[in-house]
């Protein structure tokens, strides 16, 4: 007892200078009680860690309230009235590229500063998991898929899929020219208005079905499949509860609690179908037994993600799982990318103008995986886009041990900010895209030219960064500017139809909650 007297009068000393409120909960001593000796113990560490690596806490402290309930309340309510965005970006502007703040049982610090993502993204990965509340919100719904798993099995999933996003796998352009054509033919030629964005969900759906399992949805056609539509509706509704259990945290358990269990079942249910389909042609094939011909003449003449899997595990789980992540990526990344594109080309006809001249430079023929890979202007528009409009907005990662960032501590923001072991690190890729220090005095201006010497380095993460970035981006990039390039030879003018402005749709990825109303010219002759 005398050695722990010592201890927490040693604290109680120190704490003057590093907040007792930095410290863990108290736990039970070995007798059962509920004491402070690990509480000082693990205090004194994390003070000792942030000393000798020259620690200071962010110059504010928010939380808006008792706990930080004010701050939960406010993220809760921005969501439905579509500001949670520049919500974020209101705080950073009032508290600064890096600040802490409490709400309810998470301590979270808020960064926009390059230099903090890229320490964790990269240069301390292993430091960081993507989190509990990330695991917990997407496990449902996903279950051990890439993108809500951490540590082995994530490096497991990772090793799984990569080779299948190869760039011999994505630059055949084939696969997406039927569902294109059939978009376009869904494009009125009359100058009636057209809201693009279910064409674009739809069209994406029917791709991501075919890249995935063989066969499409068909949900661009009369006669599409039913099933597909209902897969989709229940796809929408299960991602949207899930991102909103991943910002509620601690509340988020008891949201639409009966509609999202009934979305989750009917999702895995359409997507079982076809991975059982796909084990059993797997293991007949690897028994020597007669298999599917159909299915045999379908995989020999092209690739096919599921079948492509199924040689390497016949875990029914864990493939759904896997193509439940690749199906979010395939799909709605493509579309909202695609649906904010033409929200933007028809509020701005110099770009629509300027981009349709390099795509006549095609002659009319359909372009190439390298054809895009060459059109410049094309991948201004692009890379603007997602600047405004990142499609994966806002991100956290949690501290796996005690560590630090390099920058955000102390009056100046210039010393390193400690991150004990659990506490959360949210970076909002929205707002650091419209920092004025690295994007000019104009962020908020939709301006592909601006690409032209830009080079922002880790200050545009439209699809994340380290070892974790997205391996589906080439695919997302490579439909979507295939699909724009398409509509422009076939449509010379574009014309907006809503007059409403940006209106923010943030459920795991971004788009507009309006659509894309517009009125297309088709190319005369």
């Amino acid at each position: 007892m005398a050695n722990l007297r010592v201890l927490r009068f040693s604290i109680c000393e120190k704490s003057k200078r590093w907040p007792i409120n930095r410290f863990t909960p108290l736990a039970k001593d070995e007798n059962g009680f509920w004491g402070c000796g690990h509480y000082l113990v693990v205090g004194e560490n994390r003070w000792k860690y942030a000393r000798e690596n020259g620690c200071q806490p962010p110059a504010h402290f928010v939380s808006h309230g008792l706990f930080g309930i004010g701050m939960g309340i406010e993220l809760a309510k921005a969501g439905p009235e579509h500001r949670f965005l520049e919500l974020l970006r209101s705080w950073h502007q009032t508290y600064g590229t890096t600040f802490r703040a409490k709400i309810a049982n998470r301590n979270i610090i808020f960064t926009v500063d390059p230099q903090n993502i890229q320490t964790a993204l990269a240069l301390k990965f292993k430091d960081f998991g993507v989190g509990s509340a990330r695991v917990d919100a997407l496990r449902p719904l996903m279950g051990k898929g890439i993108f809500g798993v951490d540590g082995p099995e994530w490096e497991h999933s990772r090793a799984l899929l990569r080779p299948n996003f190869s760039r011999t796998r994505i630059n055949d352009t084939e696969l997406y020219e039927n569902h294109v054509a059939e978009l376009i033919e869904q494009i009125p030629r009359d100058g009636s208005t057209i809201d693009l964005r279910p064409l674009f969900l739809k069209g994406t759906l029917d791709t991501a079905t075919e890249f995935l399992f063989g066969e499409s949805a068909h949900s661009l056609r009369a006669e599409g499949s039913s099933a597909g539509g209902d897969f989709a509706k229940a796809f929408d509704i299960a991602q949207y509860v899930s991102s909103m259990r991943f910002r509620l945290g601690l509340f988020g358990r008891f949201y639409r609690r009966k509609e999202y269990e009934k979305a989750i079942r009917d999702t895995r249910a359409y997507v079982e179908r076809f991975v059982q389909k796909t084990i059993d042609y797997r293991v007949a094939a690897n028994s020597g037994r007669e298999v599917d011909q159909d299915i045999k003449r379908l995989t020999e003449s092209r690739y096919v993600f599921s079948y492509e899997l199924s040689k390497q595990t016949l875990d029914k789980t864990n493939i759904t799982d896997q193509i439940l992540s690749i199906m979010f990526a395939g799909r709605d990344t493509t579309a909202n990318l695609l649906t904010i594109v033409f929200f933007t080309l028809a509020r701005h006809p110099d770009v629509w103008n300027k981009l349709r001249k390099e795509v006549l430079t095609l002659d009319g023929r359909k372009p190439s995986f390298d054809d895009l890979k060459s059109m410049t202007y094309l991948t201004w528009v692009l890379n603007e886009t997602l600047r405004m409009y990142p499609i994966a907005p806002f991100n956290l990662r949690e501290a796996n041990r005690d560590t630090y960032l390099p920058v955000g501590g102390g009056p100046d923001g210039k010393s390193p900010v400690h991150v004990p072991k659990g506490h959360e690190v949210i970076y909002t890729v929205y707002t650091m895209h419209r920092e004025h220090e690295v994007y000019g005095p104009d962020p908020d201006e939709f301006r592909p030219e601006r690409w032209e010497k830009l080079r922002p380095g880790w200050a545009y993460l439209p699809f994340n960064g380290g070892p974790r970035i997205c391996i589906g981006q080439q695919f997302a990039l490579t439909e979507a500017g295939y699909t724009i390039a398409r509509i422009m030879q076939q449509f010379e003018s574009i014309e907006n139809r809503d007059p409403n402005p940006w209106t923010e749709d943030f459920g795991l990825t971004l788009s507009n909650a309006n659509g894309t109303k517009v009125a297309l010219t088709p190319v005369q002759g």
